[in-house]
């Protein structure tokens, strides 16, 4: 026999034989595969699917119309994770680790369409950050594991057994996380893998943070450093009324939308199990707030601390380097009687930036936080405030003052008829305050232009009705202009310890006016 047949005996031999051994692993790949899914699948869910396809040479597996459910699901009711699964493609896995550990470890895993839900008791998204490495992660790295994960147009829903009602809801979620290495020792951390990079979008998110409150997203998008969310809301539950007579005690209701937020250069994680947060760069843009307060609950008379005591006691490392609030509008309302109606102060075109924003976690020394703000006060007057404080001060000092030029007082109606009882009339030419104060007291001075001054009571009985006789006499006393030169006044007075910084604020500046005008 020639060499030339020999030779090609030996590769038709050596490519049936390849043939054979590839025919052969395929064959005893999916007959194994269902074992490993089933008969030796360690976790507390059962995993079906519809059709399974192995392509060795490629080392690929793809399976369609996949559905995961609780092993020990109640029958009349559903407790734990359900989904369903259009198709999961696994990409370049591990012949050999198929064939003698019975695991599938792989370079990704691409999941298209997962529909979740998870129903689960109480009314809080987690009842345990653990459970999350210990149901889910760990469990399910017995069965496969891969270095990168693709997650596309998922759809997840939490709904409470005892409400049975929505906690969470997110739709067309995408999910890219590469360089993923999870271990023994990472299941012990916080976060119970490590990754090189991530991505995540996300459209029409709902998520119920309390009975009281709910907030939606319009779109959230991350990337590594980088977090941008659109149409952000955080709406009460109930109506103002049916809010107050749930309450125990006073508190504000919150009503927050937000057209945009940006973070870049974004680094948060767990450092020796503390977490961590830093950006150089927070703006959020188009932020309108109204807070609420009805006095009808009783007093909440707790200590209100200020903003150096409350950054300096967090718990773990935060740093904001600016914080910017822009082209926003801010309302304040407070009430004692629904009959009456609110009073209301407004702040349109609204811009704050913050620098400095940080926690006293492992701090010795700090720079002040710097708080700058223009807006338009009461839909009239141009109004800027500038306000620093050290968050390491003991004390809680801090120092605040501003300007308000060209007030029409007779804007302060919406504020002072329904909350005082009384209306003005006449302009603020210009009013300066310089304030420094810390957690028991408050100095300063203040000066005001003014021209025309009056003041109009009203009854009580009858507030739609004036007090000419109270207003004739308040009128008498209160001088009604500056005669084109500013008047000063000084200003002391002592903190409330149940109330807000700027209740205390709120008071030096009455008192200022209290001064100058009578």
């Amino acid at each position: 026999m020639s060499i030339y047949k020999k030779i090609a005996i030996g590769v038709i031999s050596v490519f049936i034989f390849v043939i054979l051994v590839n025919f052969g692993l395929n064959y005893w790949i999916k007959k194994q595969l269902p074992v490993i899914i089933n008969e030796k699948n360690k976790t507390a869910y059962d995993i079906n699917y519809e059709k399974i396809e192995v392509a060795l040479l490629s080392r690929n597996i793809y399976a369609t119309t996949l559905l995961v459910h609780p092993k020990n699901q109640p029958e009349s009711s559903k407790n734990g994770l359900y989904s369903k699964i259009e198709s999961i493609t696994i990409t370049h896995f591990n012949i050999w680790d198929l064939v003698f550990r019975d695991i599938i470890q792989a370079e990704s895993i691409i999941i298209d369409k997962p529909r979740v839900i998870l129903y689960k008791k109480g009314e809080k998204l987690l009842n345990n950050s653990k459970s999350i490495e210990s149901e889910i992660i760990a469990p399910f790295r017995k069965i496969i594991a891969v270095s990168n994960i693709y997650l596309n147009k998922g759809q997840v829903d939490v709904v409470s057994l005892d409400t049975n009602k929505p906690i969470l809801n997110a739709k067309n979620i995408i999910v890219k996380l590469e360089g993923i290495l999870i271990t023994d020792a990472t299941l012990k951390e916080k976060i119970p893998m490590k990754y090189k990079k991530y991505v995540l979008l996300c459209d029409s998110i709902y998520y119920k943070p309390s009975q009281f409150y709910t907030m939606t997203i319009g779109q959230i998008s991350t990337e590594n450093n980088f977090l941008k969310i659109k149409k952000f809301e955080l709406l009460p539950a109930y109506s103002r009324k049916v809010f107050i007579q749930k309450l125990d005690k006073e508190k504000d209701i919150y009503t927050l939308k937000l057209d945009s937020a940006m973070i870049n250069t974004l680094k948060w994680g767990f450092k020796n199990d503390k977490f961590f947060f830093y950006t150089p760069s927070i703006v959020l843009n188009h932020l309108d707030a109204n807070i609420y307060r009805g006095k009808m609950p009783k007093d909440d008379l707790s200590k209100k601390y200020l903003y150096n005591h409350l950054l300096r006691n967090i718990k773990f490392p935060l740093q904001i380097d600016t914080l910017q609030v822009l082209k926003s509008k801010l309302v304040y309302e407070e009430e004692i009687d629904f009959a009456k109606g609110p009073g209301i102060l407004n702040f349109d075109k609204f811009n704050l930036q913050a620098t400095n924003l940080r926690s006293g976690f492992g701090l010795k020394k700090t720079n002040d936080v710097k708080i700058k703000v223009n807006c338009i006060f009461m839909k009239t007057s141009p109004l800027d405030v500038d306000w620093s404080f050290n968050i390491l001060d003991k004390n809680d000092g801090f120092h605040i003052q501003g300007a308000i030029t060209n007030f029409d007082v007779a804007a302060m109606g919406r504020f002072s008829r329904p909350y005082m009882n009384a209306s003005f009339t006449g302009v603020f030419t210009k009013y300066r305050f310089n304030f420094y104060g810390n957690d028991n007291t408050a100095k300063g001075n203040a000066s005001l232009d003014y021209d025309d001054l009056k003041v109009k009571l009203y009854k009580k009985k009858h507030p739609e009705k004036e007090a000419k006789l109270k207003s004739a006499i308040v009128n008498l006393l209160v001088k009604n202009d500056s005669k084109d030169k500013a008047k000063n006044a000084d200003v002391e007075l002592e903190r409330i310890q149940e109330k807000s910084f700027y209740n205390f604020l709120w008071r030096s500046i009455a008192e200022s006016l209290k001064k100058i005008l009578i």
